[in-house]
């Protein structure tokens, strides 16, 4: 319940509108407004991202997300514990990251994690074939973009999610460690998100895995730089491992993963045949 103003609540509210600049009252022509229209219309998650719908437009956008969170769980469960690579798509197989990302998750692999990444190609797609390379298990957790990126030919499961903040949710979910190849925006995105989530102490204290010394030498001196101005703590720090070395990366995720956490070879989780649930 909001409580009545009183007269002098008003007359100052009254005041301070008059003082603030009139807003530009121009009409949307229809021209820009079907172009809008299209615009969302091509992504669901344009509509949610674009203000005010009507009150049934944004019940549906509920359902939808949790549908699409639903449809990421169903697909993910029996995929075990996971280690999940991160880093950009626009790397080549003869570029040297590609190279260094497949052994990661040739390497991740023999450890008896599942190797988990957003699915697409480049850094991804490296991971993924690791994996496969030495009869891991891999899988992905694609993202609907407005040119196609398909999921890459490595995976035993994947899901292509419309959503990136569910995406997110579903990379983080089943994971015991986070390895940060080099990468783009959603790179940077994927990785400050895993170390928010640290922080906060939303997740546990999962080892993160930051390679390629020489493309992140910047951000290691602006992670140093929070740590000086105490906008972090040094404790927020320790879990990161700064390397290019493979058996380095390893060993942190061996210490500070499988250790800590007590993992062991299981059995995974039985599927149901008559709920449609099928194991890797």
């Amino acid at each position: 319940m909001i409580a009545p103003q009183t007269p002098l609540q008003r007359k100052e509210k009254d005041l301070i509108t008059s003082r603030l600049p009139a807003l530009d009252t121009t009409q949307v022509t229809p021209e820009e407004r079907r172009e809008d229209q299209l615009f969302c219309h091509q992504l669901v998650d344009r509509t949610l991202l674009s203000g005010p719908h009507r009150r049934l437009k944004e019940l549906g956008l509920i359902f939808s997300v949790a549908w699409e969170f639903l449809k990421g769980l169903r697909a993910l469960h029996f995929v075990g514990p996971c280690i999940t690579v991160f880093g950009s798509a626009r790397f080549d197989e003869n570029h040297p990251y590609y190279k260094l990302a497949r052994k990661v998750g040739a390497e991740i692999a023999k450890m008896g994690f599942t190797v988990m990444t957003g699915g697409g190609p480049g850094i991804m797609e490296a991971a993924n074939r690791g994996a496969k390379d030495v009869g891991g298990r891999s899988v992905g957790c694609n993202i609907e973009l407005p040119f196609e990126q398909k999921h890459n030919p490595w995976l035993d499961r994947w899901v292509t999610i419309k959503y990136f903040f569910v995406r997110k949710v579903l990379l983080m979910k089943y994971s015991y460690g986070f390895v940060i190849m080099p990468g783009g925006f959603g790179t940077l995105d994927e990785m400050f998100e895993a170390l928010t989530l640290i922080q906060t102490k939303k997740v546990k204290n999962f080892p993160v895995v930051v390679m390629g010394s020489e493309f992140w030498g910047e951000m290691r001196d602006l992670v140093d730089h929070m740590l000086k101005g105490a906008t972090i703590s040094p404790e927020d720090i320790d879990l990161i491992c700064w390397t290019d070395s493979v058996e380095e990366a390893i060993a942190h995720l061996h210490e500070r993963a499988v250790k800590q956490f007590g993992l062991r070879h299981e059995p995974m989780p039985c599927s149901s045949v008559l709920l449609g649930e099928k194991s890797l």
